[in-house]
């Protein structure tokens, strides 16, 4: 599969499956069972895996545009799609190689979703800082924790699960582990009933006591959080602010629908030709949307071709993407007015939607401190 095939499926699976149950999803908090089977058959689960395990083999730059496509039909299942290439390439990143090839062909065969499980509420949007903290036993470790905003939470055949390391002295100083979903002590603490999202199980996890076998450990003790950093981090924030722009296009795309068919019956004219503030309002959600496609495409450059300034625009990307597709979500919903309000357009799920990247680890704030800590020369962490 190249590039265009991908972004085929992608809109194939968008317009048959996404699309039509993306309302009723919403509403009743529904995780789409039928959508993750449709990336699976289409291979896109597979994504960037090597062809030598059955992947497709293709990069950050297919990733993001799938990812914006599936957005743009459904937000939720586009962050259960980014979320599960974000665990498949950590597990692809493991310290045993071909200790994971098994699970990996299985994921590439559209059999396996996996998922991220790193959030603590004692460490909030600190996520590569868990609290809790592995201990040993005579099978390998055993984990006892409260992971929050898991998504797919319940729903995933394994979970990528961060843990202080047993010796471990710092808050950076964790370790991943692979977790098999059905595993004694591991249990989904409540059901998801968020703002937005709302369709993506985005829901706390409980360990507890649970005991893993050394050859569930993905990375060195307490040297996860060099795989958080430089595997996890630059594709998570890429996937977001891709879900973000999905976001803005399909806002541009509802708002530029409703103007052109609204109508003053009085006057003979549509909204769009009767009011030249409305107009302006859509052509700078225009704009704003086609900013953001521009610092993506920069940063998948970035990624491909690192250099100095790569982990800038990792943290740069994510938080200007949060703030984009809020402003243009709000501002769909002031030109759309009652008809976005009353829910008639989907305009107010998207506004919903796009309100949770920028409180998503690392939030918003979060980012703007690493970056100042990055101008002005202060160490990250």
């Amino acid at each position: 599969m190249n590039h265009e095939a991908a972004l085929s499926q992608a809109k194939e699976i968008s317009n048959s499956v996404l699309i039509p149950a993306a309302r009723q999803n919403d509403r009743e908090g529904r995780f789409s069972t039928e959508a993750v089977k449709a990336l699976g058959r289409a291979e896109l689960l597979g994504l960037m895996l090597p062809a030598d395990l059955g992947g497709t083999g293709l990069g950050p730059r297919t990733f993001a545009a799938v990812t914006a496509i599936l957005a743009e039909a459904d937000a939720s299942v586009a962050m259960v799609y980014l979320m599960h290439i974000c665990a498949t390439a950590t597990i692809a990143a493991a310290r045993k190689g071909d200790g994971f090839a098994d699970i990996l062909k299985t994921i590439a065969a559209g059999e396996h979703l996996s998922t991220l499980a790193f959030s603590e509420a004692g460490s909030r949007s600190h996520f590569w800082a868990p609290v809790s903290r592995a201990r040993r036993n005579s099978a390998g470790v055993e984990i006892t924790a409260k992971k929050s905003w898991v998504t797919s939470a319940g729903c995933a055949q394994s979970y990528v699960v961060s843990t202080l390391a047993p010796e471990g002295t710092g808050p950076t100083d964790s370790t991943l582990y692979l977790v098999p979903a059905g595993l004694p002590g591991l249990s989904v603490e409540g059901a998801w009933d968020g703002l937005g999202l709302r369709a993506n199980a985005s829901a706390p996890m409980v360990l507890v006591g649970c005991e893993l076998s050394p050859e569930f450990q993905l990375t060195e003790d307490a040297k996860g959080f060099p795989t958080m950093l430089n595997v996890v981090l630059p594709l998570f924030n890429l996937g977001t602010a891709a879900v973000a722009l999905g976001l803005c296009r399909a806002a541009v795309a509802a708002t530029a629908a409703h103007l052109k068919s609204a109508r003053f019956e009085h006057l003979g004219q549509t909204l769009g030709e009767g009011l030249p503030t409305l107009r302006a309002l859509l052509a700078t959600m225009q704009i704003e949307t086609d900013g953001l496609s521009a610092r993506i495409d920069d940063l998948v450059e970035h990624l491909e071709q690192p250099r100095d300034t790569t982990l800038l625009r990792v943290l740069e990307t994510k938080a200007a993407a949060g703030d984009i597709a809020i402003g243009v979500t709000s501002t769909a919903m002031r030109v759309c007015g009652g008809s976005a309000f009353s829910k008639h357009l989907n305009i107010e799920r998207l506004f919903r939607d796009a309100h949770a990247g920028a409180v998503m680890a690392p939030t918003g704030d979060v980012l703007r401190e690493f970056i100042a800590k990055a101008i002005l020369g202060i160490p990250l962490f």
